[in-house]
């Protein structure tokens, strides 16, 4: 079996998503379909917005199927039709047995942890926000259980101790799409010699880390809670999106809402606010706000915000 041989349906929806397809395209791999989200409006203009899997796959000619309910008779009737080896999954949402049972080899997803930990909707931003020094990629075959299914491959990448989860997305997104090609090259070949596709168990772990949907509430920096380096890695694990926020109280004037990009710890005895710092003690310790863009405004630097302010 060649890579031409085997028919591939992609299933996905955000940029992550689409720079494994890329790959997939043009590396030559034979994607008959794509599956991805019904498109929405968007923004003050509530004009259509296309997926970034759309967008690709729009370019490079795919056929393009956007079912409202994956369990809708039309549409298993649509996909049934391309007849697909073998189903891609990254960044999409919990697929109905009925779906990722149909092809012949199965569905294998792409997961940007290293499972079992961080099964969910965010596990990047809540591995830079709980602090750990490594993250990876993961593919697995798809079960009923969300993200628990047998481990195909897995490989690893440090996070830096200021790095955010902008730059962390970024170099698993690459990663990610490399590590798809080699599933798929992995799956070729054990076609080829006529052998089940070797997978591990995922390991049972005493303490396992979720890593849910984050909603605009659980973007709070509680300040009084958290020591200086939890807000730390708090911070950075939600820049650039969807990004920390506080309300903030500087030289008497309230500021609602305001969006934190970045911050550094410093030393609690600086606390107070300058003509260029933004100091704020926390539970322990303190940090110096370095980014952050109020409501209406840019995002800037603390001395330009502290400018706009006394200007």
């Amino acid at each position: 079996m060649t890579k031409k041989d085997l028919r591939i349906v992609y299933l996905g929806t955000p940029e992550f998503a689409a720079a494994s397809l890329k790959a997939l395209v043009e590396g030559g791999y034979n994607v008959v379909a794509v599956v991805t989200m019904p498109d929405k409006p968007a923004g003050r203009g509530h004009q259509v917005q296309y997926s970034d899997v759309k967008k690709y796959a729009l370019e490079a000619g795919l056929p393009i199927l956007q079912p409202e309910k994956l369990k809708d008779e039309a549409f298993l009737e649509e996909l049934r039709s391309y007849q697909a080896d073998l189903q891609i999954v990254v960044a999409f949402r919990m697929l109905p047995e009925v779906v990722w049972a149909m092809p012949r080899l199965g569905t294998f997803n792409l997961h940007a942890s290293l499972l079992p930990q961080y099964r969910g909707a965010a596990p990047i931003n809540w591995a830079v926000m709980n602090g750990d020094k490594e993250t990876g990629v993961t593919t697995f075959l798809l079960k009923h259980e969300i993200d628990t299914g047998n481990l195909i491959m897995q490989e690893r990448i440090a996070i830096g101790e200021d790095e955010n989860v902008g730059s962390v997305h970024d170099r698993l997104m690459e990663l990610g799409a490399t590590m798809v090609l080699k599933t798929v090259d992995r799956i070729i070949d054990c076609e080829t010699q006529g052998i089940a596709l070797p997978t591990t168990p995922q390991p049972e772990l005493a303490e396992l880390r979720p890593a849910p949907k984050i909603f605009k509430e659980d973007c709070e920096i509680q300040f009084a809670e958290k020591t200086a380096e939890e807000v730390h890695n708090f911070v950075r694990g939600l820049s650039p999106y969807p990004a920390a926020w506080a309300n903030l109280t500087i030289n008497g004037q309230a500021f609602e809402n305001v969006k934190i990009y970045k911050v550094e710890i410093t030393e609690l005895r600086d606390y107070g606010i300058t003509k260029s710092d933004i100091i704020v003690p926390c539970k322990e310790g303190a940090v110096r706000i370095l980014e952050l863009q109020a409501p209406g405004k840019k995002r800037m630097d603390a001395k330009s915000f502290l400018n706009g302010i006394h200007s």
